[in-house]
C-alpha cells in the first residue's frame, strides 16, 4: 500500500466513523423523543362532543382527473361519525369523469341530509397553481369554524374527525396534522417510504413541533386542519398561489407567524397510496424535490451528494476491507432501531432496513432526475400544466 492509499483509507474511515457517529447520536435522540408525539388512538380523544346542528369543520377536497379514487374518498368522508361536516369538492378542470363524480355523490349525500357542495373550476387564473387555487376558491365558501384541506385519494376513518377534534381542543391548537398511514403495496414503495421514515425520523424531530421557539415545522396534504380565523389572518392560500410545495410552505408560515402546530400519529385514521410502484414513487419525486431546495441547482446537487455519502457512504466503503465495514454494521443497527420503532404505524418489516443504501441511491437519482426534467421543462409540468420556472422562483419563500 502506497502512502497516497494510506492517507486515503484513514481518511474514508474517519469519515465512516463520524458518519456512525451521527447516525448512533441522531437515532438514539429520536427513539428517545418520538414517543412523546400523541397517538390519536388513546381512548380519551375518542370522547363524545355535544350534539351540534352546524358544521364544526369544513373539509376541501381538490380535485382534477381523480376519477379513480375520488369516489372512495368522498364516502369514506359521508361515513364520518359523531361530527357534522360540511364537504366542499372542487372540480379542477377535469378531463374525466371527476366532476360527474363528485356530482352524483353529492346528489345521494344532500337526500341522506348530508352536506356536500360541489365547485368547478373551468379556467385556471393566471398567477395560480391549480392547486392552491381550488383551494382557495373553497375557502372562501367554507362555513365552519375548522377548515380541513386534504386530497382526492385520501380515505378516512369514520372517528378521524371527532379525534382530531378532541386533540386540538386539549393542545389548545390552531393548526394540526395527522400523520398519514401509507397504503403500499409492492418491494419498491415499500423500500422508498420505508427510506424517508428512516431519514425523516431523525432529521425532522417532529416532537419539537409545539415548542413555539423551535424551528421545526409540519404540514401535510393529507391532513391539514386549521382554525378557519387563523387561516384568514395568515392571508389564505392566496398568499401561497405559485408554491408547489404548498402544504410545507403553509406549515411553516403557521409556525412562523406564532400560531400552536400540533402533530399526532393515528395508525389507520388517515390512509393514502402516495404512488403506485416504484416509477410512481419517482414520478412525484421529479415533481417536488427540486421545490424542496427552492429551485437551487447548487443547494440542490450539494444536499444530494450529501445524502448519498450520508445514507451510502458507509455501504459502500464496505469494499475497502472489514475495518470499513465496523461502521457500517453501527448504522444498520441504528436502522433497525428506527424501522422497529415505526413498525407499529407503518407495518414496513424491520428487514427492509438493509435495503436502505439502495433506496438512497434512488432517491438520490430522482432528486437530480427532479432538477434536470424541471430546467428543461422550463417548470414544473403536472396535471397537464406547466407552471413556468422564473414564476416558481420568485414565488418560492421559506420552508424553514
Amino acid at each position: 500500500m502506497t502512502h497516497f492509499e494510506m492517507y486515503l483509507h484513514i481518511v474514508v474511515l474517519t469519515l465512516d466513523w463520524l458518519i456512525a457517529f451521527l447516525w448512533t447520536a441522531t437515532t438514539l435522540t429520536a427513539l428517545r423523543n418520538l414517543p412523546r408525539i400523541p397517538d390519536l388512538l388513546d381512548d380519551r380523544y375518542a370522547k363524545a362532543l355535544p350534539p351540534s346542528h352546524v358544521p364544526l369543520i369544513s373539509v376541501i377536497v381538490p380535485g382534477r382527473d381523480e376519477a379513480e379514487s375520488i369516489e372512495a374518498c368522498l364516502r369514506s368522508l359521508l361515513a364520518i361519525e359523531s361530527v357534522t361536516i360540511e364537504i366542499i369538492a372542487v372540480d379542477d378542470r377535469s378531463a374525466d369523469a371527476t366532476g360527474e363524480i363528485m356530482e352524483r355523490i353529492a346528489a345521494e349525500a344532500q337526500a341522506a341530509g348530508k352536506i356536500l357542495r360541489v365547485l368547478h373550476v373551468t379556467e385556471l387564473p393566471s398567477g395560480w397553481m391549480g392547486k392552491t387555487h381550488a383551494m382557495a376558491l373553497a375557502a372562501r365558501q367554507a362555513s365552519a369554524p375548522w377548515l380541513l384541506f386534504t386530497d382526492a385519494d385520501i380515505l378516512f376513518h369514520n372517528g378521524a374527525l371527532l379525534r382530531a377534534l378532541n386533540f386540538v381542543e386539549a393542545e389548545r391548537a390552531d393548526h394540526m396534522v395527522i400523520l398519514p398511514t401509507l397504503i403500499l403495496k409492492s418491494f419498491g414503495e415499500r423500500m422508498i417510504m420505508a427510506f424517508f421514515q428512516g431519514i425523516g425520523g431523525i432529521s425532522s424531530r417532529f416532537w419539537r413541533i409545539p415548542d413555539p421557539k423551535a424551528k421545526e415545522s409540519i404540514c401535510v396534504g393529507a391532513f391539514n386542519m386549521v382554525r378557519a380565523d387563523i387561516y384568514r389572518a395568515m392571508g389564505g392560500f392566496e398568499a401561497l398561489r405559485m408554491e408547489v410545495l404548498e402544504d410545507l410552505r403553509f406549515g411553516f408560515e403557521v409556525k412562523h407567524q406564532g400560531f400552536r402546530q400540533r402533530v399526532a400519529f393515528g395508525r389507520d385514521l388517515v390512509r393514502v397510496r402516495w404512488a403506485v410502484g416504484l416509477a410512481g414513487i419517482i414520478r412525484n419525486i421529479t415533481k417536488n424535490f427540486f421545490a424542496v431546495f427552492r429551485f437551487r441547482v447548487g443547494l440542490t446537487l450539494i444536499a444530494s451528494m450529501l445524502l448519498f455519502v450520508f445514507c451510502a457512504g458507509p455501504f459502500v466503503a464496505c469494499a475497502g476491507g472489514l475495518a470499513m465495514c465496523i461502521p457500517a454494521a453501527l448504522v444498520l443497527l441504528m436502522l433497525v432501531l428506527l424501522y422497529r420503532y415505526y413498525r407499529r404505524y407503518t407495518s414496513i418489516a424491520t428487514y427492509y432496513a438493509i435495503t436502505f443504501p439502495v433506496a438512497a441511491c434512488l432517491v438520490v437519482y430522482a432528486i437530480v432526475r427532479s432538477m434536470v426534467v424541471t430546467l428543461a421543462r422550463g417548470g414544473v409540468q403536472w396535471r397537464g400544466t406547466l407552471y413556468p420556472l422564473a414564476e416558481l422562483r420568485k414565488n418560492a419563500g421559506r420552508l424553514r
